[in-house]
């Protein structure tokens, strides 16, 4: 799932749905949701779908949309709230694997417009943020 995460954010959020992301790097929108948060629809619908469908039998469909269930789950978790801090947690974390997370993001942020970025995925970190 990172892989395709990977790619979804780079060609498609930082592509052709950019009016939908841009929020998130800009800030345009200081509310509690972003334009950027309509993403969780537009991934979760295959997943859920996916699950629905392959259920029948638990095909490998159900267990595709399982994956990226679960993968939707990690990203709220791990993005919106330890990254962005939605919610407080793990502010001060000591654990190498979470803030070289946040290093990278930062950096991926740093960035305001969609050709410029590095830094897509969100488990998976390049090892020069852990040495930081």
């Amino acid at each position: 799932m990172e892989a395709v995460a990977w790619i979804s954010h780079k060609y498609i959020m930082h592509g052709f749905l950019w009016f939908l992301h841009k929020d998130h790097h800009t800030r345009e929108n200081q509310g509690v949701l972003e334009k950027n948060d309509y993403f969780f629809l537009l991934f979760a619908a295959p997943g859920i779908s996916s699950i629905i469908i392959g259920s029948n039998g638990f095909t490998w469909l159900f267990f595709v949309g399982l994956g990226i269930a679960l993968y939707g789950m990690a990203y709220f978790i791990v993005h919106d709230l330890f990254i962005h801090q939605r919610a407080k947690i793990l502010r001060n974390t000591q654990s190498k694997y979470l803030r070289a997370i946040r290093r990278a993001h930062k950096i991926h942020h740093k960035h305001l417009s969609k050709e410029q970025g590095e830094c897509f995925g969100m488990l998976v970190v390049p090892l020069k943020y852990f040495k930081q």
